[in-house]
């Protein structure tokens, strides 16, 4: 049987490629979100959407164009700046028309993809409990709305804990020691145009000591600040539940001697929005025993620091596995072959993106920025 019945756990960008392009060759799927809606949640802060792979995934699934046309191709900038002077030591800014990687707010990308979807194919507010398998080699999803299934395919999209992943291993994703602290600033240009005019039409960076100021520009005249910085011992791995109720006093505690040009993305932040301990999965533990009828996509694969990769490899990798399918003769084999490619890019990329987050988050984090800077600007020439 070619065409296998297909779960998708999670309606983030992964999971929403893999049903577009399965949708796009017949196939049936559905897609189980635990989010109550579009607009439940805060989707996160702004993607750039890469040529070689989160684009590359949009051309697979039809919606290039759309992207093009809704991304905000002015909004590529990148600077660094002092921490003590809140001088800028680097800026780069892409000539009109130049720029490679457009930005797009999140919860934009995810009406993007869903609008091509009839809507009966995704399910809102849907939690799964546990993944069942059965003795026929098929699997049941245990909902806190009940029992379904049972499908041939389980695709786990379900993120950094994902449920999918209990049923294929026992590695989890752990705390890197870097928490951060996301702050808004609303209708910035006209309410803060200094501030607007620090961060650009882009992202801006200052890191030192273990600890940065991170601004970036999103839609809608908003700017994300995020205060980041190594957390102290007392605060457990677990600083979102310790430090849930940090105020922006508490928080310029920890950046005393920065720049008042750059502590002032905390002080006149609207408010404080999250907190985010930044994890990852151990590299050694990117490989499970292959079992026929789950697999992985994203960070429920290979969660990574936010080092600009992460929706990227999650969108190349449901689109190469939903493509995979679609083409084989034997779906299950199309599995275990996406597989193999997958988690050997996966343990690649993520050795490269934990040792340059440390980096960045050591006692000379802005030089490692300036240098990854280089890095890239020569890798392009």
């Amino acid at each position: 049987m070619q065409h296998p019945s297909i779960a998708i756990i999670g309606a983030g960008p992964a999971g929403l490629t893999a049903a577009n392009i399965l949708h796009r060759a017949g196939w049936r799927v559905e897609v189980f979100e635990s989010d109550a809606s579009l607009t439940a949640r805060d989707q996160g802060g702004t993607l750039d959407l890469h040529p070689d792979s989160g684009q590359l995934a949009l051309v697979k699934a039809g919606l290039l164009d759309d992207f093009l046309a809704e991304a905000r191709h002015e909004d590529q900038e990148q600077r660094v700046a002092d921490y003590a002077t809140g001088t800028l030591l680097r800026e780069e800014m892409p000539e009109v028309g130049t720029g490679e990687r457009p930005e797009i707010d999140r919860a934009l990308l995810r009406q993007l993809l869903l609008r091509p979807l009839p809507d009966e194919l995704v399910y809102w507010g849907v939690r799964v409990e546990a993944v069942t398998a059965l003795a026929d080699g098929r699997h049941e999803l245990r909902l806190n709305t009940g029992v379904v299934g049972p499908f041939d395919l389980v695709i786990g999209a379900d993120g950094a804990w994902s449920r999918v992943r209990t049923a294929l291993t026992e590695a989890q994703p752990v705390y890197s020691g870097v928490t951060f602290v996301e702050l808004w600033l609303n209708d910035v240009d006209a309410r803060h145009p200094e501030l607007a005019r620090l961060v650009g039409h882009g992202s801006m960076y200052a890191l030192h000591g273990g600890a940065g100021i991170i601004g970036q520009r999103n839609g809608g005249g908003t700017v994300r600040v995020y205060a980041s910085f190594r957390t102290r011992p007392e605060e457990t791995d677990r600083p979102d539940r310790v430090l849930a109720d940090i105020t922006k006093t508490e928080l310029l505690e920890r950046f005393q001697g920065w720049a008042s040009s750059l502590t002032a993305l905390i002080t006149d932040a609207d408010r404080v929005a999250a907190v985010r301990p930044i994890i990852a999965l151990p590299t050694e533990t990117l490989r499970w025993e292959q079992r026929d009828g789950l697999t992985l996509v994203g960070d429920a694969a290979h969660v990574m620091p936010p080092m600009g990769v992460g929706v990227n490899l999650a969108m190349l990798d449901a689109a190469e596995l939903a493509e995979g399918l679609v083409a084989a003769k034997d779906w299950r084999q199309a599995v275990r072959d996406y597989e193999d490619v997958m988690l050997a890019r996966a343990a690649e990329t993520a050795v490269e993106c934990n040792q340059a987050f440390a980096d960045w988050f050591a006692a000379d984090g802005e030089q490692a920025l300036l240098d990854d800077m280089e890095a890239r600007k020569e890798a392009a020439a």
